[in-house]
Order: C-alpha cells, then sequence, then structure tokens
C-alpha cells in the first residue's frame, strides 16, 4: 500500500454539550495540525499516488472554511458536539467529495481510501479512516 500525506492547520473556537466535557462546555478554542493521507495499492500512470499540489490545495481549502471560524455557528455542526473525531471525519468526508468530483484529478480516483489526522498537541491527536 502507498500513501501520500499533506499537511494544514487550522484555529477554530467551539463548545461542547454534556457534562463530560467539564469546562469545555464554555466556548474556548483549539489550533489543529491537519494530516490528510491518501492510499491507494499501486502507483497511477505517473508514478504517484495522489497529484500532491492539488492535494494540498484542497486541504487547505476544507481547512480554509473552519480557520478562524466559531464551528457552533456553522449549520452542517447544528446539533453535534465538535470534538476532535467529529472535524477529522468532516474533512475526511469533503476531501472525500474532491476525489470523487475530479478535484484531485482524474487518476485520484484510483485511490483506495484516505485518513485524516487532527493533532490537537504534540501528546494527543485523533484519526479517521474511510474507503473511497
Amino acid at each position: 500500500m502507498f500513501s501520500v500525506t499533506v499537511r494544514d492547520h487550522m484555529m477554530i473556537a467551539h463548545s461542547f454539550h454534556g457534562e463530560t466535557f467539564g469546562p469545555a462546555q464554555r466556548l474556548h478554542g483549539a489550533t489543529f495540525v491537519v494530516d490528510a493521507t491518501f492510499k491507494r495499492s499501486d502507483l497511477d500512470a505517473d508514478g504517484v499516488v495522489v497529484d500532491i499540489a492539488l492535494a494540498a490545495d484542497t486541504l487547505k481549502q476544507i481547512v480554509g472554511a473552519y480557520h478562524l471560524r466559531n464551528l457552533d455557528e456553522l449549520p452542517e455542526f447544528t446539533g453535534l458536539n465538535t470534538t476532535t473525531e467529529v472535524l477529522a471525519r468532516a474533512i475526511a468526508d469533503r476531501l472525500a467529495d474532491g476525489v470523487h468530483s475530479g478535484q484531485l484529478g482524474e487518476t485520484a480516483r484510483g485511490l483506495s481510501g484516505l485518513a485524516v489526522t487532527l493533532h490537537e498537541s504534540h501528546i494527543a491527536w485523533a484519526t479517521y479512516e474511510r474507503a473511497l
């Protein structure tokens, strides 16, 4: 299995609902380093997993929609706790949409899966992985 990872970052504000989250129920900020890993069993005809520039641009566009925003105000997250895990899934699903629409190039349709990891710090992160 081959993989290529691109990285970006975002700073967001959000709050959580539920006693589980204690003080994080109040509005607070978070900064995430975001890694998107694209996977395929064999390389395309050009010898690559995915066009790195297109992958990086697509990731930048997706995280840019969240960067410096209060996620509590975004309709796509209504009724959800925007935990690191939920955000990883949201980004992965939007990347998958980009693969299927051709935004990452035609040969990206040969990708078998992707994973998105959000690093909250040097000691904590969460990953969502999905098939394509």
